[in-house]
């Protein structure tokens, strides 16, 4: 019988500089209330059923767009479990903004 052990969660990062909290913030912002935005936006500029399916359309949008981010900045082992868009947008700053590659050896 082969046994299967998951990995304990792993801490999100610590941001630690005012500038990579902003950009975590303002991802966080985007992914979790630009739906929102979108379909009152198009309510006030057209009329409430093309805001209706603006905000279907773009929930779609943000959906993938979300994974695609949480694909691309969280490991590979801690991806089975769940993450709030303010945990993604840390991993993602953290990862791919705010870390310097360079300086690992």
């Amino acid at each position: 019988m082969e046994y299967t052990f998951i990995e304990m969660q792993e801490d999100t990062p610590e941001l630690k500089s005012k500038k990579c909290k902003f950009i975590a913030f303002t991802i966080e912002m985007l992914l979790t209330y630009s739906i929102y935005m979108v379909s009152i936006l198009s309510w006030i500029l057209y009329d409430y059923f093309i805001a209706f399916f603006t905000l279907i359309l773009s929930f779609i949008i943000v959906g993938i767009i979300r994974s695609k981010v949480r694909n691309i900045a969280i490991p590979f082992k801690q991806r089975e479990f769940q993450y709030s868009d303010k945990d993604i947008s840390k991993f993602y700053t953290y990862n791919e903004i705010c870390y310097n590659h360079k300086n690992i050896l």
